[in-house]
């Protein structure tokens, strides 16, 4: 036993190999983290508000978890794929990374996996990212040296811009949000809307202490 756990050791620290390892690992923690991220998610979203018997619940929550996983596992392949062979294809060296691979590599990627099959889980993966990559922008935005307009804000502006920034987004957030919940709630995605139906219009309706306090509906 103690030979078979050396030669494993000695195959995946192989420096010829790490390439190719390392697409394996990426699949691996993509899967890994997907199933851990959706499974939690998928059981408290799915049996707090979808109908159906105990045995049809398990199975959607088990579906989501697959596929969060796939896609996650699917597209760390195609990224590190990607950047492998942009690497060996660098016009200034081959095995140098470029300053966009990542992004060509994400863009790949992004369509591969998000952009070509559209649904409820893949649509919450991609609005998640778009959210992240906004606020990211934005703290860029006002950070010295990043764009010709960068020397036009002061210090003292970029402190008070920075203190404020997360306020105003997230009061705009929800102040869109709830616009659209309230004129346009066909556009937002099924499993919000739900919850905000539950939350905010459910909560008009009641004929009875029971009702009112103790159940829903």
């Amino acid at each position: 036993m103690d030979a078979i756990v050396s030669r494993l050791d000695a195959l995946v620290t192989n420096p010829d190999l790490a390439p190719l390892l390392s697409l394996v690992k990426g699949i691996r923690n993509g899967a890994v983290y997907g199933a851990k991220v959706r499974f939690p998610h998928a059981l408290v979203m799915i049996f707090l508000f979808r109908s159906g018997t105990v045995r049809e619940k398990v199975k959607l929550v088990l579906k989501a978890t697959r596929q969060h996983a796939r896609n996650l596992a699917t597209f760390a392949l195609v990224y590190k794929s990607s950047l492998i062979v942009l690497r060996n294809i660098n016009p200034a060296g081959v095995g140098k990374e470029g300053q966009y691979d990542s992004f060509f590599a994400g863009l790949l990627g992004g369509y591969a996996v998000f952009g070509r099959h559209k649904s409820s889980i893949t649509q919450q993966i991609v609005i998640y990212i778009f959210a992240r990559v906004v606020l990211a922008y934005a703290k860029l935005a006002v950070q010295p040296n990043m764009h010709p307009l960068s020397s036009l804000i002061t210090p003292e502006a970029r402190k008070q811009i920075e203190g404020n920034a997360w306020a105003v987004f997230a009061s705009l957030s929800w102040a869109f949000v709830m616009y659209l919940f309230r004129w346009h709630p066909e556009t937002l995605m099924s499993s919000l809307r739900s919850s905000m139906v539950y939350i905010y219009a459910d909560s008009d309706h009641w004929d009875s202490f029971r009702n009112f306090l103790i159940h829903n509906k």
